[in-house]
């Protein structure tokens, strides 16, 4: 049976993430996932050459892959830097425009194919000490005297004092745990593709709420002159099923309608994925020797974007945890310790996640004293430039006490 420090189960951003982080430290670390790991990452071919699986990379994201050597390894022609947002109600006329100029910064982060981000980091683990176990799905996991032991699909047995889950929404091993959770369906689909558009995207994300659910058009790089976006649409389940049913002409003149034509004519689609939304939170995220980050955690409405973005400081956060404990020579997989992480991140994702069901709630409100309060709310809100820059710096991940991954490298390099 092969003995480790540390045992990782989840080898998608988050997960890869940590291992990357850790495997620069004295423990002796394990990475597994049911997904070949010494091969290239699957993605799916289309005709616009982009696989429908984004992320919205915040600022501190994007800080936590630099500081760890990864985002280097992303191709800058796969990145896609947007400038601006700009969000407006279907029922009215309320409209809020975010712009990076007036922060100072460069860009509001960056959209980046998911399976672009975990080649970058899986490469970069293959240059490093830590156990790649691909093809390995966990089927048992039993607690023992010193730790935890992991049975695998293929018969072998690996053990370690510390077991991190980070294998996603319907994590094995939080299941194989039985840790308890809250969670409910936002009784919404999101219907997620890539779009070719008439017009430039302009370096915008743009978001439009109907009384359906919330629509986001997210740039990505123009290619040969032809202009791309990857749509998010979040729709009841019925209507979901309606949309998911029509030929593409006829879905790219429903979402050019719902879309006020503001990127003119819908040129061609790639084909849609239908993906059911539902909240879940971990009650707790840690207990002796197990600890749960990401979407193993927590999952979020798609609404802003966040969820890999808070999963990635999960990362961060836990490294910066297990780090100080290996200073201060304290065990890493004790209670006490796990729990200094769980403070951290658990009031932070609980109010991303409050939040985002609020405005979840507030723009699905049909009642019309609601829609004159959301209308007049976005109304006066874009006027306030510093309210608006202390909004979008949070959701960038520039405020706020930050793990030492998430700080700009270049501040690092400074103290």
């Amino acid at each position: 049976m092969a003995q480790f420090d540390l045992i990782i189960v989840g080898a998608g951003m988050v997960g890869a993430t940590l291992a990357r982080a850790v495997a620069d430290t004295e423990l002796k670390v394990a990475l597994v996932d049911a997904m070949l790991l010494d091969a290239p990452v699957p993605f799916q071919l289309t005709a616009s050459g982009y696989d429908p699986r984004v992320s919205a990379l915040s600022a501190a994201s994007e800080h936590i892959l630099t500081n760890l050597g990864v985002w280097q390894r992303i191709p800058a022609s796969a990145r896609c830097a947007y400038q601006h947002m700009h969000v407006w109600d279907a029922e009215g006329t309320g409209e809020v425009g975010f712009d990076a100029a007036s922060l100072s910064e460069v860009r509001l982060g960056h959209i980046v194919e998911n399976y672009r981000i975990q080649q970058a980091l899986l490469d970069s683990l293959a240059e490093t000490e830590v156990a790649l176990y691909g093809g390995q799905r966990v089927d048992g996991l039993v607690q023992e005297d010193d730790g935890w032991r992991l049975m695998l699909a293929s018969g072998e047995r690996l053990s370690a004092s510390l077991v991190v889950a980070a294998d996603g929404a319907r994590s094995q091993v939080r299941e194989l745990y039985g840790f308890d959770m809250r969670e409910w369906d936002y009784l919404h689909d999101a219907i997620v593709t890539t779009v070719c558009t008439e017009k430039p995207h302009d370096d915008t994300a743009w978001q439009r709420f109907l009384p359906s659910g919330p629509l986001a058009l997210l740039p990505l790089p123009d290619r040969d002159g032809e202009h791309y976006c990857s749509i998010v649409w979040s729709l009841k389940p019925a209507l979901a099923a309606d949309m998911m049913g029509l030929d593409d002409e006829a879905f790219r003149r429903e979402l050019g309608d719902a879309f006020e034509g503001r990127l003119g004519e819908i040129l061609a689609v790639d084909p849609r994925r239908r993906i059911p939304l539902r909240q879940r939170h971990a009650k707790r995220y840690a207990v002796t020797g197990l600890v749960l980050i990401g979407d193993a955690a927590h999952s979020i409405h798609p609404l802003a974007g966040q969820g890999v973005n808070l999963g990635l400081l999960d990362a961060a956060e836990l490294f910066d945890v297990l780090v100080a404990a290996l200073e201060r020579g304290e065990d890493i997989a004790s209670l006490q310790v796990l729990q200094r992480y769980e403070r951290r991140r658990m009031g932070a994702n609980l109010a991303m996640m409050a939040a985002m069901e609020g405005f979840e709630r507030l723009f699905d409100a049909d009642a019309l004293p609601l829609r004159w309060i959301r209308n007049t709310g976005m109304r006066l809100l874009d006027g306030q430039e510093l309210i608006k820059g202390g909004i979008i710096r949070r959701a960038m991940g520039l405020s706020g006490e930050l793990p030492a991954l998430a700080q700009d490298p270049q501040l690092r390099e400074q103290r």
